[in-house]
């Protein structure tokens, strides 16, 4: 593929508002020694995340979504965040694998599900680092550089990441076996973006009635981690949607809540623009 991901420029008048979905993708062209099936590797998958997030251009936002899968590369973790069970050889600088990446969900994912390898043999140092180079490297690229022009620009920037959840947590998990929420949202307990940044999205959900929880199971990792600064007006916030509101999660096709989920996800995004464009007039 030419570029690792799809940028849709806003529809409307711009606003500092900047959507990524890094784990919608499903394409690639490498051959790989594998050992999970399909259907295990759809797991990991955020199913049409990107369409559900599809009105962003309508209300001036821009929308950034990944191509490839996540199994292949995780972009929502650092990039030395990689468990060295993994590879074959080292790379030409030091790793420093968390938690997440020793229970198999690095950068590279060494895990599918529990008990399930991506892989039937290591890979090699070179060639994962050829996978970073080819799709991590681009996407955070993408990513810094919405950032980057848009507070430039306005001199503040709102950006959310995009994602989807199973319905029940697992062995992986930091919430094995319990039921999950319809919504999480996430700031790394308040460090990546402002308190009423995250009141509008989760007050916005809130009143079409789903349930909404602030950073459990998830906190928010790499992608608002590394270009957020609340104190300079740079605010990144993390979204969950538990995928039972519009998924089979068995067969991983929609089901019929899936329009109304677009349809609330909708308005909540006009509730963010009006905050936006509240918060530029303040700036002002």
């Amino acid at each position: 593929m030419s570029d690792p991901y799809t940028l849709i420029e806003p529809a409307v008048a711009a606003l500092p508002l900047v959507v990524d979905s890094p784990h919608s993708g499903l394409d690639h062209d490498e051959i790989l020694p594998m050992s999970a099936t399909p259907e295990e590797l759809l797991t990991g998958w955020d199913a049409y995340v990107d369409e559900l997030f599809g009105h962003v251009p309508q209300v001036g936002g821009t929308l950034l979504h990944a191509r490839f899968p996540r199994w292949l590369v995780d972009v929502n973790r650092a990039r030395d965040d990689l468990d060295p069970d993994l590879l074959a050889g080292q790379l030409p600088y030091p790793l420093r694998p968390s938690d997440r990446a020793r229970r198999g969900m690095g950068v590279l994912r060494r895990l599918a599900l529990p008990g399930v390898p991506v892989y039937a043999c290591k890979l090699p140092a070179s060639f994962a680092e050829q996978l970073l180079q080819r799709y991590y490297d681009p996407y955070h690229a993408a990513v810094a550089g919405l950032i980057d022009a848009q507070h430039a620009r306005f001199g503040a920037v709102w950006h959310i990441d995009c994602h989807s959840m199973k319905s029940r947590g697992n062995a992986m998990n930091i919430d094995n076996g319990d039921m999950r929420p319809d919504f999480v949202i996430s700031n790394r307990d308040g460090k990546t973006c402002s308190p009423e940044f995250i009141k509008v999205v989760a007050g916005s959900l809130h009143r079409l009635g789903y349930t909404v929880s602030a950073n459990w199971p998830y906190k928010g990792a790499e992608l608002i981690q590394a270009y957020s600064d609340p104190a300079r007006g740079r605010h990144s916030l993390q979204i969950e949607i538990n995928r039972a509101l519009y998924l089979d999660e068995a067969g991983f096709t929609r089901h019929a809540g899936f329009a109304t989920l677009r349809g609330h996800l909708d308005q909540m995004l006009e509730a963010v623009a009006a905050y936006v464009r509240a918060e530029l007039a303040a700036l002002r």
